[in-house]
């Protein structure tokens, strides 16, 4: 039975603070800020003079902010910089309160985060995203943010289905995602394969169209506090459009230097007054269809078998090389709808509706497989086999409720239900142990997680005759149930039919069953799992001084299937004067293993063996010494300075260290004669090599970022919006967790170099961004120069360490010049990578047993497909 004593208590005192109680009784309540303002996306504010301690405009001066074009009306297409939040106060959903005064602490019915406190707020406008050139949204986001780092290609093999999204260099599921506020589902795609998304299972903020975008919020200090205890590296939100009239229609079309990777990307959005109250439905679409590329190197291995005499096949020697596809952009069909509406029903309560569908066809390509290879049926494949992982996946979230206010509080009552449905293919490949008799294509199984949550949040401020401003009470309670299923392939794509390899020199020996690349999931890997979560949270916010503000948060969360586990915040901020601040927080959190990190089943074929990711909780597992699967514990301090050191120059700086226990990680492959009897033991007789994801360490992360951003406005030369952000990030294992008796027993490693390697320096250590955007009447420019560190890709386990690649620091150019040919019609031709920059070139060493397909890095945080050209145009109506 789940423990529900802290939710309970949580309740009890928020309950205190309702009225007629004792302790309301001797309080004056103000009014809570409702949402009265908020960003149009594509109308860019411009730069004004905020002071830290600044209270924000009213609705007719925020009106007033809004970037124009020649023609007067929104400009929804110039590119501009990335600036930190206090450049955007006139946006701030919080600006405004009934009383004219500036609110305290977050409202329960704000889709976003309040600004000029303790918690370090960055935004990212929809202008902002569009004018990157992408149209992926975790792609644009991270173009902007130097603190998000995001590779291009995210894997290979099931890798390849999600865009993941590292925050502070941490791992993707430690970030969480929210949609206004309210927290956005994961994904099924667990990620088995080595790399920055290593045994990960993130949310894919790619399904949500970028048309529907007003602006993203990257919040980190308190958001463990402020929105969930996984939130370990932060938070990043994402506020929906809400427009009561008007709309857009953008078209992209692009391609790679290189002459492949050609894509078109098509989007719009509409948003129209519900009522005459206030209301709002904004509609907004996208399809994407993008071509792949291909990056790998010649294929170097023998084509096909040697003739009876011996001698090696003619054919070798004229037969093409250029069969490899797996490094590079997959082959990519997404089409992605949303709708959000608020609609008053009386004067003091609306209903809203928050709903997103997506649905992607992608095609990743596996290893090549030639003809002499013992995984090809060459009576099948005379030639070889390129096999490919075929993805089919629909997604979908609603999120309902009514907010408002009443007796003073502003509430928020809300369910949520979601679910991400996968299903997989493998296509022109074959199962060798079923020789000639073998399909060419297979069904796999499929994945499927689920996310039901209802929750209550109201805040309110009351005015204590005590403190020089009012306190500020958020609370709130939220039940979860998340889930998650695998289904089984076909019986073919698994099963072993028992037919020796049928040519070559090992003809007559066993063959290894299941279909090549990507074996399907045998009926041992069927499950359905649900987990009940039951999450209730405080926060207070104060000013001890009319400079000095503290707030402190809360929240007790229960899980059915592990601990009860409480965690807080406490952060401050001083107002050293109108142009300068510090602050100061202290954090603790938790994240559970996610159901798929816990149950999820791979089984990837090769020639002469097998490899399985193993359920944590299966029998194989705990043969092999796995406990139970613990939750990561947090704690993170950080210090922190808003300046505005003369009109128009803004600073924001940022040191953090952020110390996780137990940190969660697949252990090293495990493998040799007493592993392979233990997995057929447990039923796993066609295995050779197994892992199973564990907590086998303890990390600190010491990092620091700085942003700052400069506008000068001139009546000659138009206006320039300068901007500069870095970010450094350093990973460290602090100390090791006991490893298995059973592991040292057999003497094999729990977490190698090659594992520590991939967990701490997969990612580049620093980023820096400076940037410029230059309007002058119907022209804009928007140039981006940014500066990628180093990282180092390990191409296998058994690589010496003196063929670990290091890729260089990489300096990356991106540009794109806009004009307006009429007031609503834009046009753009823009560049990334514009110098067509490449990683480094990985040691002809260390790929000698892939064949010499990863000739870069696929960890490249920019990629490795060089530069890419496009035109887009967009059309206000």
């Amino acid at each position: 039975m789940p423990r529900h004593m802290p939710l309970s208590l949580l309740m009890l005192l928020a309950t205190a603070a309702w009225p007629g109680s004792t302790v309301s009784a001797a309080l004056a309540a103000t009014t809570d800020t409702p949402e009265t303002a908020h960003t149009h996306a594509g109308r860019v504010p411009h730069t004004t003079r905020t002071r830290p301690d600044a209270k924000r405009s009213a609705p007719r001066q925020a009106a007033s902010v809004t970037s124009r074009t020649a023609g007067g009306r929104p400009d929804v297409s110039r590119p501009v910089v990335m600036r930190p939040s206090h450049v955007l106060a006139s946006t701030d959903p919080e600006a405004i309160s009934v009383t004219g005064s500036q609110p305290v602490g977050n409202s329960a019915i704000s889709p976003g985060t309040r600004r000029h406190s303790t918690t370090q707020v960055t935004i990212v406008s929809n202008a902002e995203l569009m004018a990157t050139g992408q149209t992926n949204l975790t792609q644009a986001l991270a173009q902007m943010s130097p603190s998000i780092s995001s590779p291009p290609q995210p894997g290979t093999g099931p890798d390849a289905f999600v865009q993941t999204m590292q925050l502070r260099g941490l791992s993707a599921d430690q970030t969480l995602i929210l949609v206004d506020g309210h927290r956005r589902h994961i994904s099924a795609a667990f990620n088995p394969n080595p790399g920055p998304n290593w045994g990960t299972e993130p949310t894919d903020i790619g399904l949500i169209p970028i048309s529907a975008v007003d602006h993203v919020e990257i919040v980190t200090e308190g958001a463990s506090a402020l929105y969930g205890q996984d939130a370990i590296a932060g938070a990043v939100n994402i506020v929906l459009r809400r427009d009561t009239k008007g709309g857009q229609v953008n078209f992209k079309n692009s391609g790679y230097y290189a002459g492949d990777g050609q894509a078109l990307d098509g989007s719009a959005s509409y948003g129209m007054a519900l009522g005459h109250s206030g209301g709002y439905l904004d509609l907004a679409a996208q399809v994407t269809h993008q071509l792949p590329t291909n990056r790998s190197g010649l294929y170097n291995g023998t084509m096909y078998h040697a003739l009876p005499d011996g001698s090696p096949d003619p054919r070798d020697a004229t037969a093409s090389r250029d069969v490899q596809r797996s490094l590079g952009l997959s082959k990519t069909t997404q089409e992605d709808l949303s709708a959000n509406m608020e609609l008053p029903l009386t004067n003091s309560i609306s209903l809203y509706s928050t709903d997103t569908y997506s649905h992607r066809r992608l095609n990743a390509a596996e290893n090549y497989r030639s003809a002499a290879d013992d995984l090809t049926v060459d009576a099948l494949w005379p030639n070889g086999m390129l096999p490919y992982l075929k993805l089919n996946e629909n997604d979908f979230e609603v999120n309902n409720g009514f907010r408002g206010r009443t007796l003073g509080f502003s509430w928020d009552s809300y369910i949520n239900y979601a679910k991400d449905h996968q299903t997989y293919h493998m296509q022109g490949t074959n199962n060798a142990s079923l020789g000639t008799a073998s399909p060419t294509t297979f069904y796999t199984g499929k994945a499927v997680s689920s996310q039901l949550s209802t929750g209550f949040k109201a805040s309110r401020n009351f005015e204590t005759g005590v403190l020089p401003k009012p306190l500020g009470l958020e609370f709130g309670a939220e039940y979860r149930r998340d889930g998650f299923q695998m289904g089984a392939g076909d019986e073919a794509s698994w099963t072993d039919g028992g037919v020796p390899i049928l040519t070559g020199p090992d003809a007559g020996k066993a063959a290894t069953p299941g279909a090549a690349d990507h074996a399907g999931n045998p009926p041992l890997s069927v499950t359905s799992q649900n987990r009940d979560v039951y999450d209730g949270h405080m926060n207070l916010d104060l000013f001890l001084t009319k400079k000095w503000e503290w707030t402190f948060g809360g929240r007790a969360v229960s899980y059915n299937n592990l601990a009860t586990v409480m965690t807080g915040s406490v952060g401050t901020r001083y107002n050293v004067s109108h142009r300068f601040a510090l602050r100061a927080s202290v954090n603790t959190g938790y994240r559970p293993p996610t159901l798929g990190q816990t149950y999820y089943f791979y089984s990837s074929p090769s020639p002469t063996y097998t490899t399985v990711q193993i359920p944590t909780n299966s029998s194989a597992a705990q043969a092999l010494g796995a406990g139970k699967l613990k939750g990561e514990y947090s704690r993170s301090y950080s210090i922190g300075l808003d300046a505005t050191p003369v009109d128009n120059f803004h600073v924001t700086g940022n040191l953090y260290y952020i110390a996780i226990n137990d940190r969660l990680a697949s252990t090293s492959t495990l493998g040799g004669s007493a592993v392979q009897a233990l997995l057929a033991n447990s039923g796993l007789g066609n295995a050779t090599y197994a892992t199973y994801y564990t907590n086998p360490v303890n990390t600190n992360t010491f990092g620091g970022d700085l942003t700052a951003d400069y506008t000068l406005s001139t009546q000659r030369y138009g206006r320039f919006v300068f901007s500069f952000g870095v970010n450094i990030t350093d990973n460290e294992i602090r100390s090791y967790n006991k490893v298995p008796s059973v592991l040292k027993q057999l003497g094999l490693s729990y977490f190698n170099a090659y594992a520590k390697e991939i967990l701490l320096h997969s990612s580049p250590k620093n980023r820096e961004n400076l940037a410029v955007n230059w309007n002058y009447g119907k022209w804009s420019l928007f140039v981006q120069e940014s500066r990628y560190g180093s990282l180092v890709y390990v191409a296998t386990p058994s690589t010496p360490t003196s063929l670990w690649a290091k890729q260089s620091p990489a300096f990356v150019t991106n540009i794109e010049l806009g004009y307006h040919i009429f007031p609503r019609w834009s046009v753009a031709i823009g560049a990334n990578n514009l110098g067509n920059e490449y990683p480094t070139r990985v040691n002809k060493k260390a790929i000698a047993s892939q064949f010499n397909a990863m000739v870069y890095s696929p960890y490249s945080p920019y990629g490795s497909n060089g530069g890419m050209y496009y035109v887009r145009t967009s059309l206000g109506f």
